[in-house]
């Protein structure tokens, strides 16, 4: 098949090749490794790709709140509230109210927590080895240092979007 024939007849010549896109071309590689360690996790702890984000999160920043959660996920709020629910009665993670700010609830790993995530680390570890494998120690430290640049810019875009 030609890729005029694949081309839906209505998109004309300002179609965006998809497979060039690089914001689509991101969300896929994404999706499919978030996908693949979801698959390793989800079965044996029975936990949500948003499950395992804020545990992850709060493992590195206990004591969040799930304002912090949102900013460091970028994930929606709703879904961090609905993980956060799960995970508070699953006995995952504990809530207590900040002292300073009686509204504001902080949230760190629970014993329980604590022990899934140990179990679930080096399942991930092992998945970001095998998916750079391929990649020599030079690739790797530019592919860093690009992810950096394009979160930077990424960043700027959506604040300068904002503001409009």
């Amino acid at each position: 098949m030609t890729a005029k024939a694949q081309r839906p007849a209505d998109a004309g010549q300002d179609a965006i090749d998809l497979e060039h896109f690089l914001p689509y071309r991101l969300s896929r590689l994404t999706n499919t490794v978030s996908n693949a360690i979801a698959a390793l996790y989800r079965g044996r702890f029975g936990l949500s790709i948003p499950d395992w984000r804020v545990l992850a999160v709060l493992a590195r920043f206990p004591g969040s709140s799930a304002q912090d959660l949102v900013t460091r996920t970028r994930m929606d709020k709703v879904a961090v509230s609905r993980s956060v629910a799960r995970l508070v009665e699953r006995g995952m993670i504990d809530r207590t109210t900040d002292e300073q700010d009686r509204r504001l609830s902080r949230l760190s790993l629970s014993v329980e927590g604590r022990s899934v995530y140990a179990r679930i680390v080096p399942m991930a570890r092992d998945c970001e080895a095998a998916l750079v494998a391929e990649l020599a120690p030079e690739q790797r430290e530019v592919l860093d240092a690009l992810l950096a640049t394009l979160q930077s810019a990424a960043d700027e875009l959506q604040g300068s979007n904002a503001e409009k």
